[in-house]
């Protein structure tokens, strides 16, 4: 059964930073594509990024290159998501997803940025 659990999500301030962490388990972690997608309330899923499963292909959404950073450890079948530079619009839940945009989700962390 495959698991994802996203963990690090907080209250932060705008400009501020946060790295998220989703853990995988019950599938082999190294041999695929990990998204990283958000939903704010009222609104439809949006993809965030997306890496490879050597790491050697990242891909981001316009609104966050260069801000956030996709990054993958497969020893720890983790993927994390650095978040630098927070604006009140990356205000969302946030959930890795295995495959595809719309695969196997987590729980998701709850990020708010407020001031």
């Amino acid at each position: 059964e495959v698991q994802l659990v996203e963990s690090g999500g907080a209250l932060v301030q705008p400009g501020g930073s946060l790295r998220l962490s989703c853990v995988g388990s019950g599938f082999t972690f190294s041999y695929w594509y990990m998204y990283w997608v958000r939903q704010a309330p009222g609104k439809a899923l949006e993809w965030v990024g997306s890496i490879g499963g050597n790491s050697a292909v990242k891909r981001y959404a316009d609104d966050v290159k260069g801000r956030f950073t996709i990054s993958r450890d497969n020893d720890k079948n983790t993927v994390y998501l650095q978040m630098t530079d927070l604006k009140i619009e990356d205000t969302a839940m946030y959930y890795c997803a295995k495959g595809d945009f719309n695969g196997p989700r987590g729980q998701g962390t709850q990020v708010t940025v407020s001031s």
